[in-house]
């Protein structure tokens, strides 16, 4: 009885450790680093009308443009501030660190990505309209990091390279003002 009550005390103890120390690992993100919690990327309840900004202020006097008009040549926009107006299609669903923006719902869609996570959106950003400022950028994402983006997020990319990897024409931003319709 003793043997078995001592087997039952270890197994708890295991249990108990085993338990810590899942409630101490933390969950990363694709840079390998703890995911950022913050009220910047917290979900929000914005009423009809009510807008939130994230990053820099947009400027006045930058060139706006469609996500249509500019996927047709967007090497014309890499070394241009420019501002693009549209709808939220989807987000990073951990961090609110990158957004998938359209001109409309159903329409062509670009990644946008808020500079090495210098600021984030609401998790339950999509949906919301927005307006976001920033450069076009053409970049080769690893399949690694591709496989993170859909396992993960739910990104979407229609045409990966045959490794796996990704020539992704993506939208990096400085700043995005969010609205409720």
């Amino acid at each position: 009885m003793k043997k078995l009550t001592f087997i039952f005390s270890l197994s708890l103890m295991l249990a108990a450790g085993v338990a810590a120390q899942d409630a101490h690992k933390q969950e990363l993100n694709s840079k390998g680093e703890p995911v950022v919690k913050s009220q910047d990327n917290a979900p929000v309840d914005l009423k009809s009308g009510q807008s939130i900004t994230r990053g820099d202020a947009l400027a006045k006097g930058v060139k706006k443009l469609s996500v249509e008009t500019a996927m047709k040549d967007p090497m014309k926009y890499s070394d241009k501030t420019v501002q693009v107006n549209g709808v939220i299609i989807r987000s990073c669903k951990t961090e609110g660190c990158w957004m998938e923006m359209a001109d409309k719902v159903g329409g062509r869609s670009v990644r946008v990505t808020f500079g090495d996570h210098k600021f984030f959106i609401p998790l339950n950003a999509a949906g919301l309209k927005v307006k976001a400022q920033g450069k076009f950028v053409t970049k080769i994402l690893p399949k690694d990091h591709v496989d993170h983006l859909i396992n993960d997020d739910g990104a979407k990319f229609p045409n990966r390279n045959a490794d796996g990897s990704v020539t992704e024409v993506k939208f990096d931003a400085t700043g995005v003002v969010l609205t409720k319709e």
